[in-house]
């Protein structure tokens, strides 16, 4: 795993020296990502420089160095990423006069891409990966991202200068970059907790959206230098919706029997491919269906225990921890959890404006830094569960969605419209409960409607983000199908597009970067999700019973008792924080008159509530950690860019700050 970063000028104007100095700048500000080696590549007359930071997991030899040149010297790459079936690639490729000199998978999609292109390559790769490709032939640069979005893209414009990385702290070392705060993406931080691509807190930034492959030359440059809009030129080689759309078209037709004995035999090898590396690979165990299922898959193919990781939390309802350490008895794993305490947790929240280098404010990071830094210590490859919710209709609130669009579905549609405009004026007391919650998704068209009711959190944040206007997303679709499968699947496909790759993939990967640790997720291999989407819910919700498929796998590896058990989440206990070590730290971000001087937010608002949950009104802690990532954020931003205007940029983040134990 790696992070890279690079430039492209609409005009070429810097030495070579001065050129990649300047990218390699930014890679340094990726370091975390990759502390092994450090690559940067120029050329000064084509405007371009491509730097690279190396976390050594195939291939630990300088044979594996990058940015890394095609044999015939066509194409340089810089690549953040794992290609799982790169041998059987290789195989393909030697038969046809490719000659290899290290076994890295970086040397195999090179080859790959001179063999058959980059789109189509890609369409061949099972992997997770970010790319950046430069085609000295055609002076063009191709930025490319895998199907899911496991692995992060920004790009951006500093002046009239293309600059992207890994994360958005690479794009801050250009001196150019000087993109203030885009208040329309702010708005889906309130609602969501996260900005979903290809939006992003800056202005004239963008992420590049999962499965596309966005194709720039200078000319490009020059005029997307003056767009406020993610760039055009971008090709989808594989789109969930339409996968998904054609999955349904062609239903699983077997029986349920032999439907576990097809995503068994998918996930054995989805799982396997992912146990390959040169280094120590581990597993997160919380407990739940989807670690357990991976680690019981490992184990089942590993001569030696599975080296197993949990988080266990003092005095706290959203422990794990013996769930996580029976499963792991059972298995035979060789299982290592650490106990935190509060202190050790919130020791964390500082940390995470420099982390994750955008608000961010799904408070589980917390616990995941946690769990990342301890796996760390073992291993330098884990894997997790994540994906089986969004694929096997793990939510309980799918099942809650459900059940308010058939009521809905029995009140007259002129009623309905009526009851929506009596909810608009209920505003935030609508995320309370009672009449409120219910005139909220009581004017729904849609599946879409009720389902975004439920996960927002707030519900009109365009009135408190000042001069912002809330842009649309996948959410904001009635019905995301489009008439095409049935409500669930259109649920989860929402959130699989959407609050998978932006939430939860993004704390995954920016928590596990944070301490040079690379994280796979064998339930997001694409073939197991084409085949999740076949199936009918039947095979996913029977009698109460959530990913009814998933948990008849386990049950080949686990009793019964460990299988069937109520769910529950990595979370973080927000509320106590705010109302104990964390109300000095939130006074001072909320405080009236440091938002009115910022002048991002209403501040009578944010006051409001502030004081309502003071008084000890529930709920109102989503509404204001939100908020309070975004302060913190800012905070972050101005001091780094001013460093950067100072010529003394701070060191990139080492991931070893706050470590527990």
């Amino acid at each position: 795993m790696c992070g890279l970063a690079g430039i492209l000028q609409s005009q070429a104007r810097l030495q070579e020296a001065e050129l990649a100095a300047l990218a390699g700048a930014m890679g340094d500000a990726l370091a975390h990502r990759g502390p092994d080696d450090r690559g940067v590549w120029a050329d000064a007359g084509a405007g371009v420089a491509l730097a690279h930071r190396r976390l050594s997991i195939l291939d630990l030899s300088p044979l594996g160095h990058q940015p890394m040149a095609s044999s015939d010297g066509r194409y340089w790459l810089a690549y953040n990423g794992e290609i799982y079936n790169f041998a059987t690639l290789r195989a393909e490729l030697e038969p046809l006069g490719h000659a290899f000199h290290g076994h890295s998978d970086t040397e195999v999609l090179l080859a790959a891409v001179v063999q058959w292109g980059l789109e189509a390559t890609l369409r061949r790769c099972n992997g997770m990966f970010a790319i950046a490709l430069w085609d000295r032939r055609e002076q063009r640069l191709s930025l490319a991202r895998d199907r899911v979005g496991k692995k992060p893209l920004y790009y951006g414009w500093a002046g009239d200068t293309l600059v992207f990385g890994s994360e958005l702290k690479a794009l801050w070392r250009h001196p150019a970059f000087d993109n203030g705060i885009d208040r329309d993406a702010l708005t889906l931080l309130l609602r969501l907790d996260y900005i979903p691509a290809p939006h992003c807190i800056h202005e004239r930034a963008f992420k590049l959206m999962p499965g596309r492959v966005l194709q720039l030359d200078a000319a490009a440059v020059a005029a997307g230098a003056a767009a406020h809009r993610p760039a055009q030129a971008q090709v989808a080689y594989w789109d969930a919706p339409s996968r998904m759309a054609a999955c349904l078209a062609t239903p699983f037709a077997g029986s349920a029997a032999e439907a576990t004995d097809a995503l068994d035999a998918r996930l054995r090898q989805a799982v396997a491919l992912r146990m390959v590396a040169d280094v120590p690979v581990g597993v997160f165990l919380s407990g739940g269906t989807d670690s357990a299922l991976v680690t019981a898959l490992m184990q089942a193919q590993s001569m030696a225990p599975v080296h197993s990781f949990s988080i266990g939390f003092e005095d706290s309802d959203h422990d794990e921890a013996p769930l996580a350490r029976e499963v792991a008895a059972h298995l035979g794993c060789d299982h290592t959890e650490l106990y935190v305490s509060g202190a050790d947790a919130l020791a964390v929240v500082p940390e995470l404006p420099v982390m994750f280098d955008e608000p961010f404010a799904d408070a589980s990071q917390v616990p995941t830094a946690l769990v990342a830094r301890l796996a760390r210590r073992g291993v330098t490859v884990a894997l997790s569960g994540d994906g089986g919710d969004e694929l096997f209709f793990g939510y309980t609130r799918y099942q809650r969605a459900l059940r308010n669009w058939r009521a809905l579905q029995r009140v007259p549609a002129p009623l309905r419209r009526w009851l929506g405009r009596r909810a608009r004026a209920q505003g935030e007391d609508s995320r309370a409960g009672g009449l409120p919650a219910l005139l909220a998704e009581a004017g729904a068209s849609g599946i879409g409607d009720v389902y975004r009711n439920r996960i927002s959190r707030w519900r009109d944040p365009a009135a408190v983000v000042r001069g912002a206007r809330e842009p649309a997303t996948f959410y904001s679709l009635p019905d995301p199908l489009q008439g095409q499968g049935t409500a669930a699947d259109a649920m989860m496909l929402a959130d699989f597009t959407t609050y998978l790759a932006d939430d939860l993939l993004c704390k995954v990967d920016r928590t596990s970067m944070a301490a040079s640790l690379e994280a796979r997720a064998p339930l997001l291999d694409w073939q197991v999700a084409e085949f999740a989407w076949s199936l009918p819910l039947a095979m996913k919700l029977r009698d109460g019973t959530s990913k009814y498929l998933p948990k008849q796998v386990l049950r080949r590896y686990l009793p019964d008792a460990m299988v069937f058990r109520g769910k529950r989440g990595f979370g973080a206990p927000v509320t106590q924080w705010l109302r104990g070590e964390l109300q000095g730290w939130a006074g001072d971000l909320l405080d009236p008159r440091r938002l009115r001087q910022d002048g991002v937010f209403e501040e009578a608002a944010i006051s409001t509530l502030w004081q309502r949950f003071g008084q000890g009104e529930r709920k109102w802690h989503t509404h204001l950690w939100n908020v309070l990532m975004f302060q913190a954020w800012q905070a972050h931003w101005q001091a780094q860019r001013a460093q950067v205007r100072a010529g003394r940029p701070r060191p990139a983040f080492t991931g070893q700050q706050g470590a527990v134990g």
